[in-house]
């Protein structure tokens, strides 16, 4: 079916931003509120937005005439009988959406397809009441609508392939990736998002490094746009906690989706984020404190290295080769004797294991062991780890060799106020940055592997919904599904903890060393 009609109830922030990408792909777009006024105050707000746009050379004037014109404001619910598609965006109520549906259902012919946006219900349950059943599935969309270039498609139980095809081929019209996830509990993007934020709680949790450490590692060493703290404060906890328990419950208590207490003493404290100017940082007029929070270095950068000595142990060749090239680059002296001198600094490129249990598998002294991550890219940020019984003058070392910005190594011929980028942890079973992009890896690989999306959609979808620097499974070929299935291998044996039992996609991947977008394609089932 061609959509040449559709009509929005509900003209909230997410119903005008898909009423906005409808009418600009020149759909007719009849827009109802059950709230007396409130959609021609939301056609009112997004011309005057749209002519702004058009002010700054964003739209031709004939565009922005033409998209108003697709726009009618209808006061009556009745009105809607003749259009194609009727989506729904409002209140995230079960029963109130239900009976939405069935007041739809007495007013709209049995061809019309009636779309939910909803981000966390049950389109199956939402449909439940519906005399045709088949007709119904989920139109997801991310805000802002017109930036978030994704929208998932979920078919119901009941619901017609044709209903699928239809509004896949709609998002595609509006200029959106539609795809296709089943009728599961958070579809890809919510579902697919639960490792960033809980994992980062975890780690703040056990001590490992503070919320601003934890952010700075994960913006500048993995990558990501904003850090999970940072993140948590502008979606606001009073919405990220509850998704973060909904999604737990309705997967019967899933480790993978383990909440964490502080989000809930924190909503409990009224510390939710921007919107009451605190949550994990502080806000001034809906911007972070720009406050000096630069914290005192725990060690001297101007260290003179000329007389260091490293022994290095790495659990791949490539890490103890880019390794021994920076430090060669630097005149560092390489201790290469099986065992280290007992003044040399002990490096260890390790991966899922905390500096005293590799130290222990190497056989060397943790008293002179320092451990870097080599997930991350040294020349943007670089993470130690010194166990809990290292020496200081082994950690000033260490610091020496990694904290400062240029000229790796020769530390002592730069100026003192040389940004530091390197952070020092406290001893964690895995890294920061590898603890939270293996856990997105191995939730993405779990979600290909109960079916929810295909493998590509799954990617995409995360990527283009949350943001991420790559989707999970493009990720995990990137890193190596060897090494992250390394990293959970270690971690749930040391730990024994089921969150970090790795997904049997990413173990079949991994050991036979294909492609994680791999699927089986030698059966029906």
């Amino acid at each position: 079916m061609t959509v040449k009609s559709l009509a929005i109830v509900g003209t909230g922030i997410m119903g005008m931003g898909i009423a906005q990408i409808a009418a600009q792909a020149g759909i007719q777009v009849l827009l109802f509120d059950a709230k007396g006024g409130a959609a021609e105050q939301g056609r009112q707000s997004l011309q005057a937005m749209l002519e702004k746009l058009a002010a700054k050379g964003k739209f031709t004037d004939e565009q922005l005439q033409s998209t108003l014109s697709n726009l009618t404001v209808i006061e009556d619910i009745a009105k809607i009988a003749k259009v194609d598609v009727v989506i729904e965006a409002i209140i995230e109520n079960l029963d109130i959406k239900k009976q939405l549906f069935k007041q739809l259902e007495s007013i709209v012919p049995a061809e019309t397809i009636l779309a939910t946006n909803t981000s966390s219900l049950a389109v199956t349950a939402i449909a439940s009441d519906c005399e045709h059943p088949e007709r119904v599935a989920g139109f997801h969309f991310f805000n802002p609508v017109p930036l978030m270039k994704i929208v998932e498609v979920i078919p119901g139980i009941s619901t017609k392939p044709s209903v699928v095809e239809t509004l896949t081929t709609l998002a595609k019209r509006m200029g959106h990736l539609g795809v296709v996830a089943k009728d599961t509990p958070g579809f890809i993007v919510n579902h697919g998002g639960r490792a960033f934020g809980t994992e980062a709680l975890k780690i703040l949790g056990e001590g490992v490094a503070s919320f601003e450490d934890i952010d700075r590692i994960l913006r500048e060493g993995a990558g990501f746009r904003m850090g999970p703290f940072e993140l948590l404060d502008l979606t606001g906890i009073d919405v990220s906690h509850p998704v973060m328990e909904s999604i737990y419950n309705q997967y019967y208590f899933e480790p993978r989706y383990r909440p964490h207490p502080l989000t809930r003493q924190m909503l409990t404290g009224n510390k939710l984020g921007r919107k009451v100017s605190e949550g994990f940082y502080h806000y001034k007029d809906g911007q972070k404190s720009t406050a000096d929070t630069s914290k005192q270095l725990p060690y001297k950068t101007d260290f003179n290295t000329s007389n260091l000595s490293v022994w290095i142990g790495a659990d791949l060749a490539e890490d103890k080769q880019q390794l021994v090239d920076h430090l060669n680059a630097s005149n560092i002296i390489i201790d290469d004797n099986d065992q280290p001198n007992s003044d040399s600094l002990i490096l260890l490129a390790i991966y899922g294991e905390d500096t005293t249990n590799a130290a222990i598998r190497y056989q060397v002294n943790p008293k002179q062991a320092v451990a870097i991550d080599m997930l991350t890219d040294l020349s943007k940020h670089r993470t130690l780890m010194p166990s809990i019984v290292t020496e200081d003058n082994f950690v000033v070392q260490a610091y020496a060799l990694f904290g400062r910005n240029n000229k790796f190594g020769k530390s002592s011929d730069q100026d003192s106020n040389v940004a530091v980028v390197a952070t020092l942890i406290a001893e964690s079973t895995g890294f920061v940055a590898q603890r939270v992009v293996a856990m997105v890896i191995n939730l993405g690989c779990d979600i290909a592997m109960q079916g929810i999306a295909t493998p590509k959609d799954i990617d995409n979808a995360v990527k283009l919904g949350l943001g991420y620097p790559y989707g999970p499974i493009s990720w995990g070929d990137e890193l190596g599904a060897e090494r992250i299935l390394l990293i959970l291998e270690r971690i749930y044996g040391l730990t024994g903890d089921p969150r970090y039992r790795p997904s049997p996609w990413l173990q079949r991947r991994a050991k036979l060393g294909i492609s994680l977008f791999t699927q089986q394609n030698n059966c029906s089932g």
